[in-house]
């Protein structure tokens, strides 16, 4: 704390050079400042100018503003600065509703200088304390705000309050990594008005964000209107897939609703389009000295990323890996293939996560039976598919399936372009 600063509101005319001269020492040495005032309404306006006042030391007996009021003045202009009455020792009911209304010590006249001393040292240290928890407080809030664009609310509290809580420092983990993109967003963006494209991107990423985290997800990145999203990291979730899976399929959801709204409005917003694996991955702030930057590294991240984007060839919405659906418990899905992601030499198994209305639906029966005649290589592949198609036109996975064996293709496995 630098150099403490006392108010002192008394109308003793004598107060002042008693106090200068048994304080001359403190007071040559810049150990603490006394200023004074004579009553009430001169503190309050020397308070205004001068807000840098740590303490007031304030007798009640005073006119125009007696102590008193002064200091239920003091409590609704500033509740932190702290006030020490003094009155005759007789006044003991006045003491009493100044300690009532926030007064943080008293003295009674004749002034003890000795106890005076002790007085001031003992709520100077008080006001040292008091501003230390204001300074945690803020920096907490501001910590908790800036987390907050990143994390949960409570994983953001948690951080915010307690810095050694989770760790944030680059660690390698099991996790599980999701990306969004919307379908042909950037040419859209050319074609609209910044008065309309600013409600909508703000309307889906707002929507988007509180749906990751209901699910105590973390926002690694928003580039344009796609968002990375890890479960698993930084706090520990032994259910970090399953998290995924559920919050994919509700991000499904909410931006086919805001789809449909925006295209009641004539804005031809284009689908949403998930991906997502589970796996080994480094995560960690690595924003250096000026930035926050809590991202992922790592194979784990480049297959979620381009799992989004076989969505655009395979006709779906949503592909997970087979690594995530291995680690959910009744997984609710239909295999999409055995899928050879661009850039890679090894197939992987790939799925599309279904709701529970989905997966009863009687197409998902028939899509599988007619994907597990296409997994033993049956010749009956092909009619299967088209009979599925035939009932359930909306398939486009299936129709994407019908497609390749019409082109001789046979299999689960599908090398992506």
């Amino acid at each position: 704390m630098n150099c403490p600063r006392i108010l002192v509101v008394d109308d003793e005319p004598d107060l002042e050079s008693l106090l200068s001269q048994k304080f001359r020492r403190q007071i040559k040495e810049g150990t603490v400042i006394f200023s004074f005032a004579r009553d009430g309404i001169d503190a309050l306006a020397m308070l205004q100018t001068d807000p840098a006042v740590d303490m007031v030391i304030s007798d009640i007996n005073m006119p125009r503003m007696d102590g008193l009021s002064l200091l239920e003045k003091l409590q609704e202009r500033d509740g932190t600065l702290s006030t020490i009455i003094v009155s005759a020792y007789g006044d003991m009911a006045n003491i009493r509703v100044a300690m009532n209304r926030g007064a943080f010590d008293f003295l009674t006249k004749p002034i003890d200088f000795g106890d005076l001393e002790t007085t001031i040292a003992r709520t100077i240290r008080h006001v040292e304390t008091m501003r230390e928890a204001q300074r945690r407080q803020s920096e907490s809030e501001r910590a908790h705000a800036s987390l907050s664009r990143y994390f949960s609310p409570n994983l953001a509290l948690r951080l915010a309050s307690d810095a050694d809580a989770v760790s944030l420092a680059g660690q390698r983990r099991e996790i599980t990594s999701l990306f969004t993109d919307i379908a042909g967003f950037t040419t859209l963006v050319e074609t609209l008005e910044p008065d309309v494209l600013s409600p909508l991107l703000n309307d889906y990423l707002t929507g988007m964000s509180d749906i990751v985290f209901q699910h105590d997800g973390t926002v690694a990145k928003i580039i344009g209107d796609a968002l990375h999203v890890l479960f698993g990291a930084p706090g520990d979730q032994s259910d970090h897939a399953a998290r995924a899976a559920a919050c994919a399929l509700e991000l499904d959801r909410y931006a086919r609703s805001l789809q449909e709204r925006w295209r009641q409005k004539g804005i031809p917003l284009g689908e949403t389009r998930i991906g997502a694996h589970s796996g080994p991955a480094i995560v960690g702030n690595f924003g250096g000295g000026r930035f926050f930057d809590y991202t992922a590294y790592g194979d784990t991240i480049n297959i979620a990323a381009r799992l989004e984007a076989v969505n655009k060839q395979l006709g779906t919405r949503i592909c997970v890996s087979g690594d995530l659906a291995s680690r959910i418990d009744a997984f609710a899905g239909r295999p999409v293939g055995d899928i050879v992601l661009r850039g890679r030499s090894s197939a992987m198994r790939v799925y599309e996560p279904l709701t529970e209305d989905q997966h009863a639906h009687p197409s998902t029966a028939s899509y599988a039976k007619a994907f597990g005649l296409l997994e033993a290589s049956d010749a009956g592949a092909m009619a299967a598919f088209a009979a599925h198609v035939g009932n359930f036109s909306d398939d486009k996975l299936g129709g994407f399936h019908l497609r390749r064996l019409l082109n001789g293709a046979t299999g689960t496995q599908i090398v992506m372009q």
